[in-house]
């Protein structure tokens, strides 16, 4: 195989998981089956540094995702999840980025500003008077969240808890 279609196919792998759906991981791992083991792909071996560039696009892609979901803007559009799903994907990404020896240290502040500038937006608008519920989980789940991304229960909204779903009870 020659080096320039090598690259063209690692490429198209790269950008598959890039604009894959919601799970990048099953994406990569979709890419690495075919790129080394599937009887119809090339049969690669990968070197270190074209495994890393895929394992690259995993991570851009939760880091994608989940600002999607943090964006008061994206609201009313099909592709957003809410605050249940960047929760999810946080979990997801810190876990992939942990396997795969990535500092997730560094996006951590920038989906807690994200956050924090939805639920600023989302309380400025209840105050004038919306009721549309703007946080889709519970208040213990968008605490933990919170935690997670290092964000102290002071810096939230005052009226934080009525944005959220209500619990449920058993």
């Amino acid at each position: 195989m020659k080096a320039d279609e090598r690259l063209e196919i690692l490429e198209e792998e790269r950008l598959i998981i890039r604009h894959s759906g919601e799970i990048p991981e099953v994406a990569l791992h979709s890419s690495l089956h075919y790129l080394c083991e599937d009887t119809d792909g090339p049969g690669l071996e990968l070197l270190p540094s074209e495994r890393q560039a895929l394992e690259e696009a995993v991570v851009r892609r939760y880091k994608e995702i989940i600002l999607r979901d943090l964006d008061a803007g994206n609201r009313k559009l099909s592709l957003f999840r809410g605050i249940r799903r960047a929760h999810h994907n946080w979990y997801r990404f810190v876990r992939f980025c942990d396997s795969i020896d990535h500092a997730s240290e560094e996006f951590r502040s920038v989906a807690a500003e994200a956050l924090l500038g939805y639920l600023h937006i989302a309380a400025a608008e209840q105050s004038c008077g919306d009721e549309l519920r703007a946080v889709n989980c519970t208040p213990d789940a968008l605490l933990t969240f919170a935690m997670a991304l290092g964000v102290d229960e002071s810096q939230l909204p005052r009226n934080w808890r009525h944005l959220c779903e209500r619990e449920q009870k058993a």
